[in-house]
């Protein structure tokens, strides 16, 4: 069974039943093409692979986040809110649709999703005074959590088997995300998302259904990089793994984030 998280979906070797082990990359007929030639070794993802690229991908979000908290004015806050996401939007969804791996655009979308981050921390922040802090500590309490559970109790195979069901309801909600974010551009309010004690029941079902998507993800995340690296995925795509995690990870945040600024008072 094939995972259907489109971070991974790009690549076989994410697939329980990819055929990787070998650890030599193909050879295709073509222009130097030598039949005779010895398989061309090719190196391997490793979980010290994904942890180290996940780790850079996550500091620089905090980098950029941090950067974005001290240096852009007030004045500037909105544009640079709606600016950034539309960018770091668009810069995932090339990762997600390019076939080959680019480490640049893994990079490009931290440092684009980090000012979003950091923007939209310090407006919540300056509302609700030490939420930050609150919301960083549970989103790593929850990712780890989510890997010992998984760890503990062998979840790879259940992780497969919820991962098309997970897909569609995140792709779902980011669909309902995206009428709500064009409709608050017409001044159109529906409810969906809120902040504070005085958003609606709706906005606090819609966030918990957020939370516990974010939560499936990463799960199913780290069932596919479990799977890339048995299969002897390459080397190159501890990239995609790393750019997978820190999605799930930025979402789980900012919901969080979002979730503890309903029992806040202004």
């Amino acid at each position: 069974m094939r995972t259907h998280n489109p971070v991974f979906n790009r690549s076989a070797a994410f697939s329980p039943q990819a055929g990787y082990q070998s650890g030599y990359a193909p050879q295709y007929q073509g222009q130097g093409f030598d039949p005779y030639a010895a398989p061309r070794p090719v190196e391997r993802m490793t979980m010290d692979d994904v942890v180290t690229k996940t780790a850079l991908t996550l500091g620089l979000v905090v980098l950029a986040a941090a950067a974005a908290w001290f240096l852009v004015p007030p004045a500037l806050s909105g544009v640079a809110w709606i600016g950034s996401a539309i960018v770091a939007l668009v810069v995932s969804f090339m990762v997600v649709g390019r076939r080959g791996v680019r480490p640049g655009m893994v990079v490009a979308y931290a440092a684009f999703e980090g000012v979003f981050v950091g923007v939209f921390s310090r407006f919540l922040n300056q509302m609700f005074p030490g939420i930050v802090v609150q919301a960083v500590m549970a989103t790593f309490v929850v990712a780890a959590m989510v890997l010992v559970s998984y760890k503990v109790f062998n979840l790879n195979r259940q992780a497969n088997k919820i991962a098309r069901g997970v897909f569609i309801a995140t792709a779902g909600l980011a669909v309902v995300y995206l009428i709500n974010f064009v409709l608050s551009l017409f001044g159109v309010h529906t409810g969906i998302i809120g902040y504070g004690p005085q958003a609606g029941g709706l906005a606090f079902i819609v966030t918990a259904v957020a939370i516990v998507l974010a939560t499936l993800n990463l799960l199913v995340d780290f069932a596919a990089i479990e799977d890339g690296v048995r299969n002897g995925a390459p080397a190159e795509q501890s990239w995609v793994a790393a750019f997978g995690i820190t999605v799930s990870m930025v979402w789980l945040y900012t919901e969080l984030l979002r979730l503890l600024s309903y029992f806040r008072q202004s």
